[in-house]
């Protein structure tokens, strides 16, 4: 092996063209189970790499984030997005480390009595379909998530410039969370094909629940933040961007050369123990709102593909964007009054099709348990292309309704 890739050495330009040539050879000496993590260990690096790059280069002092510098970042993690699609193209179609062999896919038969998923080649054209729609699915659920968020940071008085900090340590917990949840239910689908049936229930009833109910959440009531109280010594007042601080006082800043600087706490006002700050609060509370609706989101994915990778990595940098969406969004969300609409049409949509792939089989049991006799009925199974087309499209349509009918101006009656 290594006789061959000393000439690929020598013989490729750059490196976007050594890579693929390495990953091929690779390939000639491992399974494509074990390649595949591999591809995976490379796609976490990467995003440890833009995290620290974020917090460390680009915000590493606390600073209230503009809409402008908002929009450039929402413009960066979107091309970022679209540029893995490209890998996603090229890695399944050359089957880089292992990418797109034995992957566990939706049958393309849907005759009665043939299993749901089973494992196959998928071209690079299918999978960057089925990697952009759920990206786009991801991306739009968030923004309801951007409404919750833009909730607690209002409840808790969070100054403009803390809010970066609070949303990157909630969106890195987010990260951990939703990968243990992707997998887990990667495992459970594969080895339990009725569970598609109870993720399609749930998104259904998620759907009509979001259209029924209009309460919005209270985060005073929220069991964690009762919880948290409850175990914790909480101060009422920030220590700047700090989760815990020593002082008893609120803090008082000066101005040093046009900048607001914290000043020194005083003598005898520094505790010998450690307090939590309302930020912690907030950020318990951010972790929190994202765990739940990872639970709705991520069967919506599973509604596209059973492909673990592909799932995971749609959703991740779904997330990665979703700090630059919520300083885009937060402060005119209120004018898309379409929206909310759209994302239950949306939820309702990739849930209707999840029944449609995984309810006909079950069909005839049901009826003979009953003691009815049914033919036996196929699987609908809604092309990849058509989803991401409803999917923008009602975006698309939401976003085009509200500016031509914006809510009126309360000030104007």
């Amino acid at each position: 092996m290594l006789a061959s890739i000393i000439p690929s050495l020598v013989a490729c330009p750059s490196l976007s063209t050594l890579l693929p040539t390495l990953a091929q050879e690779a390939g000639t000496a491992s399974s494509p189970a074990d390649l595949k993590i591999w591809a995976y260990a490379g796609f976490v690096l990467l995003v440890i790499l833009f995290l620290a790059l974020d917090l460390g280069v680009f915000h590493r002092e606390a600073h209230e984030v503009g809409f402008k510098e908002a929009a450039t970042w929402s413009v960066v993690w979107i091309s970022m997005a679209l540029l893995f699609a490209g890998f996603v193209y090229f890695g399944y179609e050359r089957h880089w480390l292992g990418l797109g062999l034995n992957v566990p896919m939706y049958n393309p038969s849907t005759e009665p009595g043939a299993a749901k998923i089973i494992l196959g080649e998928v071209t690079g054209a299918e999978a960057t379909k089925q990697y952009l729609t759920g990206y786009v699915i991801e991306k739009s659920l968030s923004m309801d998530n951007v409404f919750v968020i833009a909730l607690i940071f209002g409840f808790f008085a969070v100054p403009n410039r803390y809010q970066h900090r609070v949303l990157f340590w909630g969106i890195l917990g987010a990260l951990i969370m939703r990968a243990i949840m992707i997998f887990v239910g990667a495992e459970l689908v594969r080895r339990f094909e009725w569970i598609l049936v109870i993720f399609g229930l749930f998104l259904v009833l998620t759907a009509v629940k979001m259209a029924v109910v209009k309460s919005e959440p209270d985060p005073s009531k929220n069991p964690i933040v009762k919880l948290v109280k409850k175990y914790m010594r909480l101060t009422e007042f920030y220590d700047g961007q700090r989760f815990f601080t020593k002082r008893t006082l609120p803090v008082e800043y000066a101005e040093v050369e046009g900048k607001k600087v914290a000043l020194p706490a005083p003598p005898g006002t520094l505790s010998a123990k450690w307090a939590a700050t309302p930020l912690l609060l907030a950020l318990v509370l951010v972790e929190v709102t994202d765990l739940i609706f990872a639970v709705d989101s991520i069967p919506a994915i599973f509604a596209i593909t059973p492909d673990p990778f592909i799932v995971f990595t749609s959703n991740i940098f779904a997330i990665l964007g979703l700090r630059a969406l919520y300083f885009c969004l937060a402060a005119m969300i209120e004018k898309f009054r379409y929206l909310k609409p759209a994302l239950i049409l949306i939820l309702a949509f990739v849930g209707a099709k999840l029944l449609l792939l995984s309810v006909p089989p079950y069909i005839d049991d049901v009826a003979s348990w009953v003691g009815m006799t049914v033919e036996p009925m196929k699987a609908v199974k809604i092309d990849t292309i058509v989803s991401l087309g409803v999917v923008v499209g009602l975006l698309t349509l939401a976003t085009v309704a509200s500016i031509l009918r914006p809510l009126p101006d309360p000030k104007k009656g």
